[in-house]
This record gives structure tokens, C-alpha cells and sequence, in this order.
């Protein structure tokens, strides 16, 4: 049997398969192969995040509600296609779109709805967002100026890792320098304003949505993860001022023995890369805290329900594994958006795992296993040789621009797609053991008036603030975009005075430009 990243898994692993001096340690110590801390889940357990965002601001924090009395420990936003683009609801390019991924946020109005009830103080919260990461981050922070909460109180995190949009995902906005910039430039606001803040979610999950293998998707997401930590040491930060706070995200799959070896692997990878290249000192820079994802890729639309299975053997992977958060896809998510019962069902899974399992009684309860230890130095190989290809380039930017990572990543998706075609690769109810009539499943679906609802809002909103006070607000963002000054505070300002997310990034973008592809072919 070949593992998704390509190299042979053997039918039995004994001690010689183990390297002799293989860097297994102890929890909490470096390289931090058996966890960032020395008790992980035995005295707490993993946050236990759901993803959700749809429709109207007030209709998502309906579901938050809904999901913290359910019992989730922690939200995880989801903003429609448009606000991921930085786009009003209101622009023509918008028409369609609004609402149907996640949820459309145009203003501080629209936030101050969308946490309406939530004190921001005692809730952790997410923010899937990359090119307008910064943006949003404002906005919430407003909100909970508002609610009298400090910026030191906030906690959570934003995606912000803008070079995976440009490997696999495709909502980028600016050309990679100056979304480096304003990615240097969060990172040194939140270390003033927001300190515990997560500033970045450096992410392989979309690249393996996008078909990266296991070793793929860390070699790919450790190469940008140095290129920001670059970025941020040529803007003058110094490593241990900001490197705390790098946070990762990785897909779980139902590779189970792969998957606990992937992460292993891209802790002590991490470590050693912080220490050695960059001399970090604080044990804190050193540790690769990610957040996990089931494998929405996998889930199938035929016979919905064994994806139940499905997700729990993905969160299985991640908990083994060694996971800070996770987030539980719900079983329907390939038909559609969840319902709130499968929501609760998806929650409900992690807690199964918490609470009835006894995973969390022990801390890495793999290693030692000789399966265990050999798959996470194979991994780790193939992954330290895909990272030098990049750098053969220059840089991870040089290597996405000449299409290296995007090439690799979908030879990988051919490859897996053929062996599921030829059933060399089992998907069970797909290629395997296929029902002859499907149960008649009703989706969620969003309201097309949703549209209309929020272009009305952003009349009346445009209506009523002081539109000079704006202008001049946006004036100020663009001269600092165009220097050297750290664009965060005006943004803030302008958002404020209730400037749109659109019209904060149109202001950019006059002064950025955009980012076209080059095609290769």
C-alpha cells in the first residue's frame, strides 16, 4: 500500500525501520515531536471550533448563539466570496454571491450584528479571511471597543497567509509585495494593540483541498511560513517580538497513520527551521501551535451520512496528532451549507473524543510505535527535499511566481483522482460499495433576498455617516500606503467613521495595483 505522499507503507514496521537516534523527546520540549506542551490535553482539552457564517450578520449570530449553547469553546467566521475579495455586497462583481458562502460583512455596522450578545473578552474567535484579514481584524476589534473590552483582552485569529492564495485558493487581492507588507505591518500592530492575538494562520488545508499530498502540504506551508517570518525581520521586527504568534492550519484526512505522522513531523521540522536559520531563543518561537480542520475534500454528496464516520476518523488523526483546535466538518457540507442539527452533530463528535474516549488521559499515545515513528521521519524527509526545491528558486514568492508549488500540488490531485478512478484507492459509497437508490436529503439554502437586504443596508449606511469625514479618512490611507507607514491605524480610523471593507481596499488597490497570474502552460 503506497501513502498519499507517494513512499510505501509497509504491512510491518519494526525496530530497524526506526532511525537509532530519531528525535522523539518529551512533550513540551524541543523539537516538540510528542507536543508544544509537556501535559497537552490531560489537564484541558483541544478548543473545539465550528466554522459558520451565511446569509445576514444577524441570521450567523443566530448559529454562534446556537453553537456556544451547544457547548463550542471557541467561533470560526466564514465570510462569503465577496468580503473574501474585498468587495462591497453592493459592487457589480458581488451579484450572486452574496451570503452564499459565509457571510457578508460590508461595514462596522455589519460586524456590531454579527457579535451582537457575544462578549468578545471571554470568547476565542477565528476569522477565515487572507487579503482583507486586516481589515476585518479592525472591524472586531471596534465591536469590542464598544462592548468596553481592551484590544489586550482579544483573543483568536485571523488567516491572513496571503501566499497560499496564490498556490491553490484564488482570493488574493494586491501582487505578493505589498501583501507582504501589510502582513508585516498586522503583525507589529497586534503586538502593540492586540497582544494575544494570533496574527497569522500560516495554511496547508487549502492546498490540500487542492490535491497536496501529506508531505506537500507541510513542506509548502513551512516554505511560506519562513517567507513571512522574512518579511517581518526586513520591516525591522525582531523574531521573538512576533514569532509567538505564528499559528498553522492543516487538514486532517482519514490516512490516519499518515496523518498523526504529518504533524509530528511539521513540529519538529518548525523547531528546528526557528531555532537554526532565524536563532529564536524563546521557546514560544519555536512551537508549531496549529489548528485542524476534517478534510471537506473527502466528504462525500453519495450517502451523506458515512461521512460521520468519515469526520471522526479525521478528527481522530488531529487529536492524536496533536491539534490546539479543531474544527469538525458536518456531514452534508458536500451537498450544501450544514443544517443546525448536523452542525450539532459535528460538535458533538469532538466531544465524544474529549470526554468517552480516554485520548486525553495520556499525552501522544503513538509514540514509540514503530509504524508511528518510521512514518514521521519519512514525511519529514520528503517534505525538508520539497522545501529546498522551493528555495532553489530564491524565495517561496520567486517559486509561486514561476508555478512550482501549483504544478506539484496538481500532478499530486491527477495522480489520487486516477487511483480512485481505477479503484486503487478505495472511496466507500463512490467506487466501492455504491447504493442503488440515495435518500432524498433537504439542504440548507440560503435566501436570495439576502442580496437586496444588504445593498440596502449600504445605501442607508452611506446615507447617514459624515462621507467627508470618509474621504479624507481614505485620503490618509492611501498617502501611508504609499510610504512606509504602518497603513493599520488609518484603516482603523476610516472604519471608524464606517467606511465600507470595499472601499478600504479600493483604496489600496489604487495604490498596490491588483494581482494578475501568469498563465503557464
Amino acid at each position: 500500500m503506497n501513502a498519499e505522499s507517494g513512499f510505501e507503507i509497509k504491512p510491518v514496521y519494526r525496530e530497524g525501520d526506526v532511525a537509532p537516534d530519531a528525535p522523539i523527546g518529551e512533550p513540551g520540549e524541543f523539537p516538540y515531536t510528542r507536543g508544544v506542551y509537556p501535559t497537552m490535553y490531560t489537564k484541558r482539552p483541544w478548543t473545539m471550533r465550528q466554522y459558520a457564517g451565511f446569509g445576514t450578520a444577524a441570521e450567523s449570530n443566530a448559529r454562534y448563539h446556537q453553537l456556544l449553547a451547544a457547548g463550542t469553546m471557541g467561533l470560526s467566521v466564514a465570510f462569503d466570496l465577496p468580503t473574501q475579495m474585498g468587495y462591497d455586497s453592493d459592487d457589480a462583481i458581488a451579484h450572486g454571491e452574496v451570503g452564499k458562502v459565509g457571510v457578508a460583512i460590508d461595514s462596522l455596522d455589519d460586524m456590531r450584528q454579527l457579535f451582537d450578545g457575544i462578549p468578545l473578552d471571554r470568547v476565542s474567535t477565528s476569522m477565515t479571511i487572507n487579503a482583507p484579514g486586516s481589515v476585518l481584524l479592525l472591524l472586531y476589534q471596534l465591536v469590542a471597543e464598544e462592548q468596553g473590552v481592551p484590544g489586550s483582552a482579544l483573543q483568536g485569529t485571523i488567516q491572513n497567509d496571503i501566499l497560499k492564495e496564490y498556490i491553490a485558493r484564488g482570493t488574493y487581492i494586491f501582487p505578493p509585495k505589498p501583501s507582504l507588507r501589510l502582513v508585516a505591518d498586522t503583525f507589529a500592530y497586534c503586538r502593540a494593540e492586540i497582544p494575544k492575538w494570533n496574527t497569522i494562520s500560516i495554511s496547508g488545508y487549502h492546498m490540500a483541498e487542492a490535491g497536496a499530498t501529506p508531505a506537500q502540504e507541510i513542506a509548502f506551508t513551512l516554505a511560506n511560513g519562513i517567507e513571512y517570518v522574512r518579511a517581518a525581520l526586513a520591516a525591522g521586527l525582531a523574531v521573538d517580538d512576533f514569532a509567538p504568534r505564528l499559528s498553522f492550519f492543516f487538514v486532517a484526512r482519514t490516512t490516519l497513520l499518515e496523518e498523526i505522522a504529518k504533524f509530528r513531523a511539521a513540529r519538529r521540522m518548525w523547531a528546528r527551521i526557528m531555532r537554526d536559520e532565524f536563532g529564536a531563543q524563546d521557546p514560544k518561537s519555536l512551537m508549531l501551535r496549529f489548528h485542524t480542520q476534517t478534510a471537506g475534500v473527502q466528504l462525500t454528496a453519495q450517502q451523506p451520512e458515512v461521512n460521520l464516520v468519515r469526520v471522526a476518523i479525521q478528527a481522530l488523526g488531529a487529536v492524536a496528532g496533536g491539534t490546539q483546535s479543531l474544527h469538525t466538518n458536518a456531514y452534508d457540507e458536500a451537498i450544501a451549507l450544514p443544517t443546525e442539527k448536523s452542525a450539532r452533530l459535528a460538535l458533538r463528535t469532538q466531544q465524544v473524543l474529549a470526554y468517552e474516549s480516554g485520548l486525553t488521559g495520556t499525552v501522544d499515545p503513538f509514540a514509540g510505535s514503530y509504524a508511528i515513528e518510521a512514518l514521521t521521519d519519512e514525511v519529514e524527509k520528503q517534505a525538508t527535499e520539497l522545501i529546498e526545491r522551493v528555495f532553489s528558486y530564491g524565495s517561496s514568492v520567486d517559486a509561486i511566481e514561476q508555478g512550482f508549488q501549483k504544478q506539484e500540488i496538481e500532478a499530486s490531485a491527477y495522480r489520487i483522482a486516477n487511483e480512485i478512478d481505477n479503484g486503487e484507492r478505495v472511496v466507500v459509497g463512490v467506487n466501492r460499495f455504491a447504493a442503488d437508490e440515495e435518500e432524498r436529503y433537504e439542504p440548507l439554502r440560503v435566501d436570495p433576498a439576502i442580496e437586496a437586504a444588504q445593498v440596502a443596508r449600504l445605501a442607508a449606511l452611506r446615507a447617514a455617516r459624515d462621507n467627508e469625514a470618509v474621504e479624507a479618512a481614505l485620503a490618509d490611507l492611501a498617502k501611508a500606503a504609499g510610504g512606509t507607514e504602518n497603513v493599520l491605524p488609518l484603516m482603523k480610523e476610516a472604519l471608524r467613521l464606517r467606511a465600507t471593507v470595499g472601499e478600504v481596499c479600493h483604496t489600496l488597490r489604487g495604490v498596490w495595483g491588483v494581482y494578475h497570474p501568469v498563465e503557464r502552460f
